[in-house]
């Protein structure tokens, strides 16, 4: 069988891993970048489209990130539209766009820089000599490479490759986190969580979430970030589930005739008369499918097809309930029955969106583990590749019915910022949370499932600091490739000098004005 080779091979085409190859192939290195599915771009052009920066430090996403959103923006002036925002003003406006802007964009950067960009791609096995990968077996192709970089959400190279890794959610005491272990900020919704013959009612994961302290392997709900629209001229009606079963939503048809609030999707305005639709952090039932994404990691493409379809059909049940159960109040039922997808979106899947979000899956345990204390206490770090600045901010990991008669969502950190701004925490991205130990790979780079805590992922999950940490990623696996040297020997002050030279800030900035609005 062919082989096709390349100094850096790209397992994934998440944000970070489209910056990763970016950043790479601009420093002169050839790039294939492999992506398992038929989309490219991950939830930056799958929906995602009321960009999170805003609660970031903007002024320390220059790079990669900032040169994207000028050519987002860009893409909309050469067209005689008005600018959606301004890059350059590092405030904390809004920023949105539509993702087929977006992917235009993407495609266009990856096109430029030179990348080979190669779709269905998904991961079979690999061969290594010694500590260093020879070869990714995929479906469709055999790929070698100098250096490799997991792009992916879930740590699959990784994983393939042997480095140690954990899923789930750390207890307390383990590393000193006041925020690990069970979660409790949302109020009880003081409804009974099981049915008459006292079983547990859908879409209520357990009866029992476990000592308040410890950890366990649930991660955050996944969900979709729908694009919807009320425009008659570009609007595509939601297609009906396939099996609609009312008794599916008996919690939330109790929940609102117990008059319990924040139930449904958030909705962010985008240009074009768009909507970006997201599971309500603070919802008590939303877009999330709690629960069900325990097993996204281990599941092969076919088990992952069969969770990404069980996602997509509680989506589209529970906008059917909201829009039709006569327990739904009449003005949410109006509301949400004016919306239906848009038509020059996601042609290719109905218009429905083709990603996932994945919002947490494995993480690495590299050569340094970032830990809440990175985040909050110790930010300053001597080999940063990248800062983060995303609040620590954790969506439901489980739904409890209690004996009392209640049911409490469990899991969700509610986002930890600076008081009295609006922003989160900035601090140093190490080189060394994204190597692996020496003696399990010398020739991986892993940005997105890189090593840290359940609680400081909460922070770095985010699009903004994944397209900064995969730029940073990209940059030394050029630097280790044109140098024939192992990832972890690679010297800091050569990598340092590259990254500034590909504008990536590393000086963390002073602390954020005190704002009125927190």
């Amino acid at each position: 069988m062919k082989t096709d080779t390349a100094d850096v091979v790209v397992y994934g085409s998440t944000p970070g891993g489209f910056c990763a190859a970016i950043a790479a192939a601009r420093e002169g290195a050839s790039v294939i970048l492999l992506e398992p599915t038929q989309h490219v771009g991950g939830l930056s052009t799958g929906g995602l489209s009321h960009c999170d920066s805003n609660q970031m430090r903007r002024e320390t996403l220059l790079g990669l990130f900032e040169e994207w959103h000028r050519r987002v923006v860009k893409d909309y002036t050469d067209r005689g539209l008005p600018a959606p925002y301004n890059p350059t003003l590092k405030d904390a406006a809004k920023w949105t766009f539509e993702p087929h802007v977006a992917l235009r964009v993407t495609m266009a950067m990856l096109k430029e820089a030179g990348v080979t960009v190669l779709t269905g791609r998904s991961l079979k096995s690999v061969k290594k000599d010694g500590t260093r990968i020879t070869s990714l077996i995929t479906k469709n192709g055999t790929f070698s490479a100098k250096v490799f970089v997991d792009g992916s959400y879930e740590g699959d190279l990784m994983a393939a490759v042997g480095v140690d890794w954990t899923i789930g959610r750390e207890g307390r005491a383990e590393f000193g986190e006041s925020y690990a272990g069970k979660q409790y900020p949302k109020a009880k919704m003081k409804i009974s969580g099981f049915d008459a013959a006292g079983k547990l009612l859908p879409l209520v994961t357990a009866s029992d979430a476990g000592p308040d302290d410890a950890g366990d392997k649930n991660v955050m709900t996944y969900s979709f970030r729908l694009c919807l629209t009320r425009d008659p001229a570009n609007k595509v009606p939601l297609p009906a589930p396939t099996r609609y079963d009312p008794a599916r939503f008996e919690l939330a048809r109790r929940a609102f005739q117990a008059d319990v609030r924040r139930i449904g999707l958030d909705l962010y305005p985008l240009p074009g008369g768009k909507l970006d639709g997201n599971n309500s952090i603070h919802g008590q039932i939303s877009l999330g499918l709690v629960g069900g994404c325990n097993t996204w990691h281990s599941a092969d493409e076919a088990g992952r097809a069969k969770i990404w379809e069980a996602h997509k059909q509680y989506t589209l049940e529970l906008l059917h309930f909201l829009r039709t159960d006569p327990a739904v109040p009449k003005k949410v039922r109006d509301d949400l029955g004016s919306l239906g997808l848009c038509k020059d979106e996601f042609a290719a899947t109905d218009h429905f969106p083709p990603a996932l979000y994945v919002r947490e899956s494995r993480r690495m345990r590299g050569m340094y583990l970032l830990t809440q204390n990175d985040i909050l206490s110790s930010p300053q770090k001597d080999d940063p590749i990248a800062i983060s600045s995303f609040p620590i901010d954790s969506h439901d990991c489980q739904r409890i019915a209690l004996k009392d008669g209640s049911v409490v969502n469990e899991g969700t950190i509610l986002p930890v910022r600076v008081p009295g701004t609006g922003l989160g925490y900035a601090y140093h991205v190490p080189y060394r949370a994204v190597l692996p130990r020496a003696a399990q790979c010398t020739n991986l780079l892993v940005p997105i499932a890189l090593s840290s805590t359940h609680v400081a992922l909460s922070s770095l999950r985010i699009e903004g600091a994944w397209m900064a940490i995969g730029q940073g990623a990209g940059v030394a696996a050029a630097l280790s490739a044109k140098r024939n040297v192992a990832v972890q020997n690679l010297p800091y002050p050569v990598l340092r000098e590259r990254l500034l030279a590909q504008g990536q800030v590393l000086k963390l900035p002073p602390p954020p004005p005190k704002t009125t609005t927190p």
